[in-house]
This record gives C-alpha cells, structure tokens and sequence, in this order.
C-alpha cells in the first residue's frame, strides 16, 4: 500500500515514461526515439485511431456463470498513483485489501485569503484513509458513509478551507462511488469508455465543494451509485487537474495504449499525469478547459489549465 503523503516525482522522470506513439496519439511534442523508428511510430499509432465503439453498457456487460466452471477469486484492486504538484492542494489515499481509493482537490479560492487551501482536502483523505484501517477485514465499504464521516471529522478538525472528492470501493462485482464537485473518475472495459462521473458545478470553474464553515454546499448533494465490474477493468480517478486537461477520448486512448503496451498501474497513472501535466503547460493544445471557455466564455482561449494533478490508476483483477 502506499503512503498517504503526495508521491513526489520531477515532471522529467513521467515524461521519459511517455512513449513517442503515444505522444504523436495525441498530438503532444514529440521527442527523437532512440528505441523506435517513425515507420513504428506511425504504424502504432493508427492501430489506436480507428473511432472507438460507442459506450458499453455495464449491465449488458456483466460477468456470466458459467455451468462446472471453478468459482473465480474475488475481485480485488491493484492500484497506484501519481501526483504531479503545483499548488500542492491536492490529496488522496488508497488501500489494497480493502478495495478502497479516495481522491480530493482543495479549493484554491481560498489562497487568496491567504488560508491554506489544502487543509481540507488532505483532512477528508486523512480521515477517510484512518477510517479504513480500522475497518474489520471483509467488513464492506461504503463510499458516501466514509465521505459524510470525513466530512464530519474534518469539520470538528477546524480544518481551514474546502474541498471536492471521490471515493470508490470495491465490493464483489459492483464499483461503488461517492463524489461531490469535480474530482472525478472514469471505468475503461477493453479499452473503451464504459463509465463517466458526471461534474457537480454551481457554474462554470465553479464545482459543488464542502467547507469547514458548513456554508458550502451539503454532503447530501453528494452522487452516490454504483456499476458492475469484472476482471480487466480499468479504473482512472483524478483531480479536475487531469480532467480539465484531458478530453475523454484521449484518456481513452491512453489507457488502451498503456494496456497493449503492459503498463503496470504506476506506469499508467504517470503517463496520464504527464499527458496532462504537458498540456496543462501548453497553449496551444486543446483541452477539455479551453472548449469550455469559448463555448461558455465566448474567448477565444485555447491550451491547458495549470493546476495540481493527481491521478490514481486501479485494474480491477
């Protein structure tokens, strides 16, 4: 399991980790190969161009018994992740054996108070990761009672600030999740989209977020809900840091590419966090932000959004 603490990596080390495929994927820079030959390059990527099948339905793709087959093992999580730290306002936790990983983003409105805007966010991850560990073995989570827990401990905490999170859990073939605001995750089956949370928002840039104060909005606004899983899945859950900077096709692609080219969960979570990193900094590549901006905005904005970036990869297996 790892620690709690922010997983502190040089944006250098991720980018080495990115392939030149991959990059030219997605229309990153792309740097001279010393491995590959651009006849690959460009084989490889097309294999990863064709138009992804639409959304699968998760109902219609859940596991079937089959009769005399041995019973499989139960489900479980392999997970890792990476923080790419700007502000350092983000936070998250994760526990293997009790299939469990939490991600939240702290507001940072709040730095212009000259509050830590941290505060919160690592509070509610703290709590919930405490609250864990204390868990009975094979004792079934639930995501939105150890979000309203945090919550409550964070409050009694003082802690300053405020904060947007998920959390998710494992229990036996179902995924179960609670957010509030823009952290967010996605569920990948075969390499295509199979689920995507939804953002929480009072307007634009400006998400559903719980506060120290209990004058921000109510953890009973709070999505709660669940979906099947099976052996294979992949599970991405991030800060809005990936989110506003990765279209979800790209992240599609991403996570297909890390799967054909064997990434472990800690590979794939550094090379999304570089992807968007790099993004994040360009300005000129699109982003999920800058589509907004104008279709919101009406400017003429385009590029990334610079921000802490966490992103926590799970496989289910």
């Amino acid at each position: 399991m790892e620690a709690l603490e922010p997983i502190q990596q040089t944006l250098s080390e991720i980018d080495k980790r990115i392939p030149d495929a991959l990059r030219a994927a997605l229309g990153l820079h792309k740097r001279v190969s010393i491995l590959f030959g651009d006849a690959y390059v460009t084989s490889f990527v097309a294999s990863f161009q064709q138009p992804s099948s639409q959304r699968r339905d998760a109902d219609d793709e859940s596991p079937m018994d089959i009769d005399g087959a041995e019973p499989r093992a139960p489900l479980r999580m392999d997970w890792a992740s990476c923080y790419a730290r700007r502000h350092d306002e983000d936070a998250h936790f994760g526990h293997d054996e009790a299939g469990v990983v939490g991600v939240a983003d702290g507001v940072g409105g709040y730095r212009r108070n000259g509050v830590d805007a941290g505060a919160f966010s690592r509070g509610l991850m703290t709590s919930a990761f405490e609250q864990v560990l204390t868990t009975e073995p094979g004792t079934p989570v639930f995501p939105y009672t150890l979000l309203e827990r945090a919550y409550e401990e964070t409050v009694a905490s003082a802690a300053t600030g405020g904060s947007t999170a998920v959390i998710l859990s494992l229990a036996g073939t179902a995924l179960k999740w609670a957010y509030i605001g823009d952290s967010a995750f996605a569920v990948f089956r075969d390499g295509v989209l199979l689920h995507r949370s939804q953002r929480q928002q009072n307007g634009f840039n400006c998400p559903l977020q719980l506060n120290g104060r209990r004058n921000g909005d109510s953890i009973t606004e709070a999505n709660v809900g669940e979906v099947p899983v099976r052996h294979g899945d992949v599970l991405v859950v991030g800060t809005d840091g990936l989110f506003d900077n990765v279209f979800d096709a790209d992240l599609e692609r991403l996570v297909r590419m890390g799967t054909a080219l064997g990434f472990s969960p800690k590979n794939m979570a550094d090379v999304v966090a570089g992807v968007a990193s790099e993004i994040s900094m360009s300005g000129t590549t699109d982003s999920p932000y800058s589509s907004d901006c104008r279709k919101l905005r009406g400017d003429r904005r385009r590029g990334g959004k610079q921000d802490d970036i966490t992103v926590v990869v799970a496989f289910i297996v």
